[in-house]
């Protein structure tokens, strides 16, 4: 509306222009009023200053210039949607991808899952068939082995006293190495070879001189009483609170010779002098003594003396039974010299005590025992022998052996 009214008003304007005055000229007031009745075409000029008024041009151009970017704007909406079209179709086809991979890796993981578990179930199947064959083999082997062992019974006898033998030869190790009891171990040792003579068997000889090399190695073996030096050790210590102790020992002092009165007159200062001494010495003696004196316990020093030799006698109580000679030896001299030293060597206690003491360090404790028993391992190597002698092969083991290797 605002263009056809703009159009209208530049007609008017161009059909009927102002004079310099104001006011309209006839001329133009004619023309107009006869152009508006008249039916008859218009001429060139006319048409051009009626179709093309001067401020139509811009407005069309404009209209056009809005038409153009109105076209740009609706391809760019069209060129838009249809890549934001391409792009969520794209999306779609990646997500499809991407579930189906996932439905497939699905797919693998449960064939994978039901498979290992059809294995484990064919495992499991196989363990429990294997175990128990394996317990019926068992189960024969050992009606077998009492079978055996009831015929061994009955048909040999005499090989019980064989396995006596070795029972009281491995004891006799036991008591010797680990309890150091040589009387026991050379007892048991005899009554190991009794056993064997007993068999009656030529077999045996290379056995029982074996054993009778073991006899001569164990007898040759010092004997330790250890039980008696332990009691005598414990009775010293009981009579360490009985023992007197020294008084304060004084050096010995001079021996001052006595002065004689002469009979000679000159002499008188010193017969005078001599006289004065020996009536004084009577009231008064001044004698000089030259060395050490060495003084009496307090009563803490006595208690901790007493206790310290105690410690001292324990000490080579456990030497004996562990069998350590230097601790042993080292034990009793230190007690030895605080003996001599604190307690009086007058009385009889103490040297009753002292003599003890010297006599239980000369004895000794420590043994060499051997390594080996020579007929030992004999004597197991025959019995093993003669029981796989003597037993018969069992079923079971023969029939082990195809299954295991079928199982495999």
């Amino acid at each position: 509306m605002t263009d056809k009214n703009k159009t209208s008003g530049t007609d008017k304007n161009t059909s009927a222009p102002a004079s310099s005055s104001g006011k309209e000229t006839p001329s133009s007031s004619n023309t107009a009023a006869s152009s508006q009745p008249s039916n008859s075409k218009p001429s060139n000029a006319e048409k051009k200053t009626a179709s093309t008024p001067p401020e139509a041009k811009p407005a069309k151009e404009q209209k056009r210039g809005g038409n153009k970017l109105a076209a740009v704007a609706i391809i760019l909406v069209i060129a838009l949607g249809a890549g934001l079209y391409y792009h969520g179709h794209q999306q779609s086809q990646q997500y499809n991808a991407d579930i189906s991979a996932l439905a497939s890796q699905v797919d693998a993981l449960k064939s994978a899952l039901s498979d290992s578990e059809k294995q484990n179930q064919a495992a499991l199947a196989s363990a429990a068939q294997n175990t128990q064959v394996l317990i019926k083999q068992q189960d024969k082997t050992i009606v077998s082995l009492q079978s055996a062992l009831a015929d061994m019974k009955g048909r040999r006898p005499n090989d019980w006293l064989l396995a006596e033998a070795e029972y009281l030869v491995n004891q006799a190790g036991r008591q010797l190495w680990l309890v150091h009891d040589v009387l026991t171990a050379t007892t048991l040792m005899e009554n190991a070879d009794q056993r064997i003579a007993e068999l009656n068997d030529p077999s045996m000889t290379p056995i029982r001189q074996a054993m009778a090399k073991d006899i001569m190695q164990l007898k040759a073996l010092k004997r330790i009483d250890r039980d008696g030096l332990v009691l005598r050790l414990n009775s010293l210590q009981q009579e360490v609170d009985t023992l007197p102790l020294a008084n304060a020992i004084m050096p010995q002092a001079e021996e001052v010779a006595p002065e004689k009165v002469s009979s000679d007159v000159s002499d008188w200062e010193q017969n005078l002098k001599a006289s004065m001494n020996d009536f004084v010495g009577k009231f008064i003696t001044y004698r000089k003594r030259e060395g050490d004196v060495v003084p009496l316990l307090t009563p803490a020093q006595t208690f901790y003396l007493q206790e310290n030799l105690k410690a001292k006698l324990d000490q080579a109580i456990t030497a004996v039974y562990r069998e350590n000679g230097r601790l042993y030896a080292e034990s009793l001299s230190t007690a030895k010299a605080w003996a001599e030293r604190f307690y009086n060597q007058d009385a009889k206690s103490t040297e009753a005590f002292i003599t003890t003491l010297t006599h239980l360090s000369e004895q000794t404790i420590s043994v060499n025992y051997p390594e080996v028993l020579h007929s030992q391992d004999l004597i197991s190597e025959a019995l093993s022998e003669r029981l796989r002698r003597d037993l018969s092969p069992l079923p079971a083991e023969a029939e082990a052996l195809p299954t295991e290797e079928s199982t495999q």
